[in-house]
């Protein structure tokens, strides 16, 4: 809810964009160790995929347990050609 609530204002990580920008997809990684980021990326490429925002929840280390696997997806998504944001809604 709230990674679509800030999209929507254009707020935190997502400011920068107009209001042209759009959401594609919304996954997870499927859980660990984060393999099914490959496929999904692959099927998004034709719908010309050029960001992925990490979520904030990945990346909070206070709230949620730590991932471990977020340097992997990282650089599942970078190799990809794809820019990485990290961040979302905090």
């Amino acid at each position: 809810m709230g990674c679509f609530k800030a999209f929507n204002e254009r707020k935190f990580h997502f400011k920068e964009y107009d209001g042209e920008a759009q959401i594609i997809a919304f996954f997870t990684c499927g859980g660990c160790s984060g393999r099914r980021v490959y496929r999904l990326l692959n099927a998004l490429k034709k719908h010309d995929l050029d960001v992925v925002h990490l979520s904030s929840c990945m990346l909070m280390e206070d709230s949620y347990p730590k991932c471990p696997n977020i340097d992997t997806i990282k650089k599942t998504i970078q190799d990809a050609g794809i820019k990485v944001v990290e961040g979302t809604h905090h």
